[in-house]
């Protein structure tokens, strides 16, 4: 039994074993020499493969995520099962959201990344930014509907204001003139940066087209399941690489840290804030919400769902929980096989409610290191691309990795950033996940309580199952991939 768990739980103990040795190689290079180490010896020579993963991480954003979101929402028929599937979804994102907006709250409160050293950081941004929040919402908008979709891969859009004084780089010009209000105007920028907000747009107009075009979109379905399984496949053996990866990038932050007790500190908080976080969604607002609905306390319902959320936390991965989490379900909670064969598998997709309140804290935290401010526009953009990563996720060990560097890009931080988190992230998916698991077993007691009266006029059981192997006889879009592929998986 020992080596089986060994054996399942390899990578988690291989990237705390590289965590540990980052730690030890970033001191023992810091003590070595008497002269402290510049950034670009630390960035070139120490960091340099944790910043080859970074760069894998950054490669497979677009044609991970994409097919996913596109494949989720395209497999989607609601009116295979009526409401039951608009309840799912409805619940589904709600709590998601619910858990992004949680987070920022948290982490906005808290503040986990300001610290004393901050003040010179605070001072260096304290300069008159080139952006009102009215042109950032704008902005936001511009950036969900680009003109071109392919420019959409490695360009955002951005507006900067001319203010008066302000001067041409180039030739020395004053561009406004302070008295005069009819010269103050802006200037329309694209930045190297992949515009995430339109391609998440695309790509679920993409899926509601192709879930309303019936048979005929079933072949584009495929085509795009077929993507996101070959993506997962990649993404998975790069996460294998996280050991080594996390290992120099810890290593070279240590390095470049001129006090470490205070950023140790601040990552303490930080770690402290993500669990509180998880905390009150996971055990007061998600229980609070299925007694609201069912008008029945949560306490002997979370009981039963102890073995699958014990899974969830052992093996840091809702689809191979899954079975387990039918099984608590059917025999402990009494839910009806209708409901739990067919919500859960739907929300081990789309319903990340850890890993979207994760992301949303770790990128404010992440702003908060580096001094930027942060807008509101940013924290639209933030919660947006949180929750819309958090249903393009895979549901796999540390994918959440892969999802963070593309919120950080969303807000224009700097993805080597995510090394700064790398060191607790091992141990805060596991929390994550085990929230992501109870969320969909929440889930589906809310949506069987709500759909008692509609399940006898429902297909059997047996009939269900088969519209689920055979979507194309019975004129549905069920993702079959996604099931053969997680099954396959376990």
């Amino acid at each position: 039994m020992c080596l089986d768990g060994l054996r399942e739980n390899w990578l988690t103990l291989a990237t705390f074993a590289g965590v540990l040795v980052g730690i030890g190689l970033g001191i023992g290079l810091r003590s070595s020499r008497e002269e402290p180490w510049s950034k670009r010896e630390a960035e070139l020579y120490v960091g340099f493969l944790g910043n080859l993963f970074l760069n894998m991480l950054k490669c497979i954003i677009i044609p991970l995520v994409i097919p996913s979101l596109i494949t989720a929402i395209g497999s989607m028929n609601l009116s295979l099962s009526g409401k039951i599937g608009v309840r799912a979804v409805v619940y589904y994102l709600s709590t998601t959201v619910m858990a992004v907006i949680l987070g920022i709250i948290l982490v906005v409160t808290i503040q986990p990344g300001v610290g004393s050293l901050d003040k010179a950081a605070d001072d260096d941004h304290s300069t008159k930014n080139n952006v009102t929040t009215a042109d950032t919402l704008m902005d936001l908008l511009r950036n969900c509907f680009p003109p071109n979709i392919m420019q959409a891969t490695m360009q955002q859009y951005k507006t900067n204001i001319v203010w008066p004084g302000d001067q041409d780089n180039s030739t020395g010009e004053v561009l406004a003139n302070l008295t005069d209000k009819y010269t103050w105007d802006y200037k329309k920028d694209w930045k190297d940066n992949s515009n995430l907000l339109g391609l998440i747009v695309f790509s679920v107009v993409t899926g509601v087209a192709i879930a309303a075009c019936g048979e005929d979109g079933e072949p584009l379905l495929r085509f795009f399941e077929s993507v996101s399984i070959v993506m997962m496949k990649i993404t998975t053996w790069i996460i294998h690489l996280a050991p080594i990866g996390v290992c120099f990038l810890v290593a070279q932050q240590l390095i470049e840290k001129t006090d470490l007790a205070e950023e140790f500190r601040k990552l303490a908080w930080y770690f402290l804030t993500v669990l509180l976080g998880l905390g009150i969604h996971g055990f007061i607002v998600l229980p609070l919400l299925f007694t609201i609905v069912t008008r029945r306390l949560p306490f002997r319902f979370i009981r039963n769902m102890l073995g699958a959320i014990t899974t969830a936390w052992g093996t840091a991965s809702s689809s191979a929980t899954l079975p387990v989490t039918m099984n608590c379900l059917e025999e402990k909670n009494r839910v009806d096989p209708k409901i739990s064969r067919f919500v859960l598998p739907i929300g081990a997709t789309i319903n990340m409610d850890g890993t979207a309140l994760y992301e949303a804290v770790a990128a404010l935290f992440i702003a908060q290191i580096y001094g930027q401010a942060v807008s509101i526009g940013d924290i639209f953009a933030i919660s947006i691309t949180a929750t819309a990563a958090s249903i393009g996720a895979a549901g796999i060990p540390q994918a959440g990795l892969v999802t963070m560097v593309m919120v950080l890009q969303t807000v224009g931080l700097p993805s080597e950033a995510v090394s700064l988190i790398l060191t607790v992230d091992w141990l805060l998916d596991r929390f994550r996940t085990a929230i992501n698991v109870l969320g969909d077993s929440l889930g589906a007691g809310i949506v069987y309580h709500l759909s008692k009266d509609d399940l006898s006029n429902m297909t059997p059981m047996e009939d269900l199952n088969s519209v689920l192997d055979e979507p194309k006889k019975n004129g549905g879009n069920i993702n079959e991939g996604l099931s053969t592929e997680c099954n396959e998986r376990l």
